[in-house]
């Protein structure tokens, strides 16, 4: 992979997966200057993948048709676990994927979503063998895999697939030492097998761009200008050995924050990691529910329960103590299906990459909502 120099590429990637909407159709317009002032601004890592609905076509239109292929960098993912019955349908991703974007070959090419219920489907159907084809041929430039599981089973891919050329891993300060997610163990085995490691969620979904008003409360002591996003975005940009960090941009106003303190990124000082670490004791004893909305357990959902939704309401009650407004938005999150209508199918908890207790989590809203 090719090294970053000073600003010139940066440490900030742009993710797909949560667009800005126009009614239920992403924005193409607002996309395309969001586009625009990130390349403006020196940065190139554009991050999409198959299974995010509208994501690969709306960057094709916003992006690839509107600038030259070599101002920018095209990362995206195929899933062998969702819409992927055989072996046949997940290889046609790929190019599904070159079609809807129309980028030609992408920089950077992932096997998405390693888990510990999925990741032998990747060997079952010959999928890194397939990956390494599509680099010989020049269709990828890198390939590696986004991965959810325990450091345990990361070591053994790393060993077993020495050529990746990255990882792409959960890492943010609530989830460092998180035995779920295990940020901390996972950094540290890449770091061991000398893999660049790429960024997902180091803002938790947007927990962490509004925490706790004791978390608030550490960090505007130290510097009350700047977004609590920004916290979450350094200590991981922070990190040794971090090719780019991820954010899930979804308006202009969270673009432009980002820039401002990543364009010319500065690490964090020794008093800034301070409040950082009591942060995270403050969030070790939260109860909040840890989902990042990724809408994975609804693609499934037998009942089309709208479980991020369900829990962000239950989360405003636990954290903000909003009683009124949690009941409100649990109103809005269930016009499909209320949570009493979960049936325990457990699909949901098999594909969930934070791997939550979705069921227990849903008798609980339950019990506060209905």
């Amino acid at each position: 992979m090719e090294k970053q120099s000073g600003n010139s590429y940066g440490k900030l990637g742009f993710g797909l997966m949560r667009l800005p909407k126009k009614g239920s159709e992403i924005d193409v317009e607002h996309v395309s200057r969001m586009v625009d002032s990130f390349l403006a601004s020196g940065l190139t890592y554009f991050d999409t993948a198959f299974v995010y609905e509208g994501s690969e076509e709306a960057i094709s239109k916003a992006l690839v048709k509107r600038h030259p292929r070599e101002s920018y960098t095209l990362a995206t993912k195929l899933n062998a676990f969702m819409f992927a019955e055989n072996e046949e349908m997940a290889k046609r991703q790929f190019r599904t994927s070159l079609e809807r974007t129309g980028a030609g070959y992408f920089d950077y090419y992932l096997l998405h979503a390693l888990m510990e219920n999925n990741y032998q489907k990747y060997t079952q159907y010959h999928l890194w063998d397939y990956v390494r084809e599509l680099k010989e041929r020049g269709e990828i430039r890198h390939y590696g895999f986004s991965f959810h599981a325990n450091p345990e089973l990361l070591d053994e891919l790393l060993t077993e697939h020495p050529d990746v050329d990255f990882v792409q891993l959960q890492i943010n300060y609530a989830d460092w030492e998180n035995p779920e997610v295990a940020s901390r163990k996972n950094y540290e085995v890449a770091r061991k097998h000398g893999k660049p490691i790429i960024v997902m969620e180091p803002v938790k979904g947007g927990t962490l761009a509004d925490p706790p008003s004791q978390v608030k409360r550490i960090f505007d002591e130290i510097n009350p200008d700047t977004s609590y996003a920004s916290w979450a975005i350094r200590f991981v940009a922070s990190l040794e050995g971090i090719h780019t960090v991820l954010s899930g941009m979804s308006n202009m106003d969270q673009m432009m924050d980002n820039l401002s303190y990543m364009k010319d990124f500065k690490p964090l000082d020794d008093r800034e990691k301070e409040a950082i670490q009591k942060a995270q004791e403050i969030l070790g004893a939260s109860e909040e529910i840890p989902c990042t909305a990724c809408h994975y357990c609804t693609e499934g959902c037998p009942q089309k329960i709208q479980i991020p939704d369900i829990f962000k309401a239950m989360n405003r009650q636990i954290l903000k103590g909003q009683l009124r407004e949690a009941t409100a938005d649990y109103k809005n999150a269930t016009q499909q299906a209320l949570a009493s209508e979960c049936i325990q199918c457990g699909q949901c908890e098999s594909a969930c990459p934070q791997h939550l207790p979705i069921i227990d989590h849903l008798k609980k809203c339950v019990g506060a909502f209905e």
